[in-house]
């Protein structure tokens, strides 16, 4: 056996310190990084909260538009029809119109901030398909310096009682400002607060004609995020005039017990939308009686007739296309009747483009969602600007 000869010292030592150098080496890579310090959070701003000595005042005291047939006996203050109406109405129709849909209280002040005091009657203040700020919100918006009307907030309730600071750190100046009610509940009491030493103007119901609108669960508000988004309030605030909202959620049908209570109403116009709850039967057989009601009571006020919208699924449904085929197809032919027999003043709106032509307009097909609220105000504009020109 060949003998292999022991290497010398130096080298060994050599060997013995880089095996050493690579271990050392070796621990420092894989050794933890120490963690960093952690910053010092910044603390949050606390949220606004109501002063002791806030100064409230009772809506009540000064009214809302929206609210027709005047002083007229009322089961609840904000109810939409007046008591007379329960046992002529639909039980249906007398219920939803306990909703406050439509109403809007104005003031001014030069508050920084804006409180609201408020409860609604139905404990469920959101829908599955809605937001509570639509079902329950109090909406609030102001004119800009140029007189427009500008969003600015909207309250966010999680139970039927609300007190919240709706707006704090707004901008110094004396504003008009108007609190949408909500659109699917009602309401037993409301309040508007601002800070004590400012200053609070309530400003009367105008007393303008106001627009009409008799129709179903889209004019009543659904789905819009909030009361302002409704197109029946989009419109108000482009002619600048009052509404007054009709909308009874699977019931405007075009009763004669509803249309003998519109009579009742000076009206500026009169916009009849009941279609997506009729089928053409029940529409060739109600549209024309209710607009000869409307015009024997009120024989110079525009009637404005809307077709139904098409359900935005509507093109991968056969069926439904069919309906919404049959529907206007039959409003039309009422429409064209009127107009033959010498009915005057009648405008027509047709409904395939109310809601887009993108099938993006509604929240569930049916009920139309901002986008599509605000597609139907563009084309309900001009059509009512039309009708609400002085006839020579």
């Amino acid at each position: 056996m060949l003998a292999l000869p022991c290497p010398s010292p130096s080298i060994a030592f050599a060997v013995i310190g880089c095996l050493w150098s690579s271990v050392a080496c070796a621990q420092v890579a894989d050794a933890p990084t120490p963690a960093a310090t952690p910053a010092t959070p910044t603390a949050a701003k606390p949220a606004p909260t109501i002063p002791a000595d806030a100064q409230w005042h009772d809506v009540t005291t000064w009214g809302v538009e929206g609210r027709g047939w005047g002083d007229q006996e009322r089961t609840r203050w904000f109810d939409r029809l007046p008591a007379k109406a329960e046992g002529r109405v639909t039980d249906a129709v007398w219920r939803l119109s306990h909703d406050s849909a439509g109403m809007m209280a104005r003031f001014k002040t030069d508050a920084s901030e804006i409180y609201a005091r408020y409860t609604v009657s139905k404990k469920q203040v959101g829908l599955p398909h809605m937001p509570a700020t639509g079902v329950s919100g109090l909406d609030l918006y102001a004119r800009d310096d140029s007189g427009a009307w500008r969003w600015v907030m909207v309250t966010k309730p999680t139970e039927p009682k609300v007190e919240a600071v709706v707006i704090s750190g707004l901008a110094s100046g004396t504003r008009e400002y108007a609190a949408y009610l909500p659109l699917t509940n009602g309401v037993e009491s409301l309040e508007i607060g601002v800070p004590a030493g400012a200053t609070f103007e309530a400003l009367s119901p105008r007393t303008e004609k106001p627009i009409v609108f008799y129709g179903t669960s889209i004019t009543h508000g659904l789905c819009a995020s909030r009361p302002g988004m409704v197109h029946t309030a989009i419109l108000g605030r482009r002619f600048d005039r009052p509404v007054l909202n009709l909308g009874f959620s699977g019931n405007g049908k075009m009763d004669a017990a509803v249309g003998s209570l519109l009579t009742e109403i000076d009206a500026a116009v009169y916009v009849i939308d009941c279609l997506p709850n009729m089928g053409a039967a029940d529409v060739t057989a109600k549209c024309g009686p209710l607009v000869q009601q409307l015009r024997e009571a009120r024989p110079t006020t525009p009637i404005v007739l809307v077709e139904d919208r098409r359900n935005t699924n509507s093109w991968i449904l056969p069926d439904r296309e069919k309906y919404h085929d049959a529907n206007h197809a039959a409003l039309k032919a009422a429409y064209e009747q009127l107009v033959k027999e010498g009915v005057q003043g009648l405008s027509y709106i047709e409904g395939d483009h109310l809601y887009g032509d993108d099938a993006e307009g509604a929240t569930d097909a049916s009920h139309a969602s901002d986008l599509g609220f605000m597609r139907q105000a563009d084309i309900f504009e001009p059509i009512l600007r039309a009708a609400l020109k002085p006839r020579q």
